[in-house]
């Protein structure tokens, strides 16, 4: 095509300028070596998940290995995180079913689920350096639709806004969720990392109203924009995370 309590040692907070991770031109991150985010959602072919729960619960994945304490500090995870924050922030959702999944389950990751998705994130691998079992996943053609349309977003929670007007799969749009998540998380406060922590990272992942856009992505909220890899054109504008405690 992306729970655990204890209290992390935040990563520092790398600059969104001159030279963000998701920023299109080349900058300084791309002489680093560059990592990849591992996430893979399970599709099983009886019974897919809806795409906004899919969406959803591959953010929250991020979320929850950019806090989780072997992530951060002296922890089994950190360098690998570390390495791949200095370089450009690349996810790859891939799914799997069946005895695939089973196999991406015994990798050193963790399984994140929602309402009825599940996602496990891997920390960050080389980007030629993929374990067999990952590597052989299908990337491409993951297509997920909502059987009904998602109620309205809590105005009071996080919410991760996505373009109305761009078409992308369903792996490519979990990618993005988890680009807006963790751009919310590095612009928190440690309290404030903290309690949403603590809540389990409650949010919600919709399509913005074409007429709010362009005023959400000028509003001083965390914005994405891709830089182009696959897909849609760089420098588009994809996801803003519209966090209550960023709001201005």
């Amino acid at each position: 095509m992306s729970n655990d309590p204890t209290t992390p040692v935040p990563a520092p907070v790398p600059s969104a300028v001159p030279d963000s991770p998701f920023r299109p031109e080349p900058g300084d991150r791309d002489l680093a070596p560059q990592f990849v985010l591992p996430l893979v959602v399970r599709i099983e072919r009886a019974a897919p998940p809806p795409r906004t729960d899919a969406l959803e619960t591959a953010a929250r994945a991020v979320l929850v290995m950019l806090a989780d304490e072997r992530s951060t500090g002296d922890g089994e995870w950190a360098r690998a995180m570390r390495d791949w924050q200095d370089a450009r922030i690349r996810k790859v959702v891939r799914r799997a079913r069946g005895a695939e999944w089973r196999r991406a389950g015994a990798l050193p990751g963790i399984t994140v689920t929602g309402k009825t998705a599940e996602v496990r994130v891997f920390p960050p691998v080389p980007l030629d350096g993929w374990p067999k079992d990952l590597a052989r996943l299908q990337v491409s053609g993951t297509d997920l639709d909502d059987p009904e349309p998602p109620v309205g977003a809590d105005p009071a929670a996080p919410v991760l806004w996505m373009n109305p007007g761009l078409e992308m799969s369903a792996g490519k749009a979990m990618a993005q969720a988890g680009h807006g998540a963790q751009l919310a998380w590095w612009e928190l406060p440690d309290d404030e990392r903290a309690a949403w922590r603590d809540a389990g990272f409650p949010l919600s992942v919709r399509a913005a109203d074409p007429a709010r856009w362009p005023g959400l992505t000028t509003g001083g909220l965390p914005v994405v924009r891709d830089a182009g890899f696959t897909e849609i054109a760089p420098g588009s504008c994809t996801v803003v995370a519209d966090h209550p405690a960023l709001r201005r």
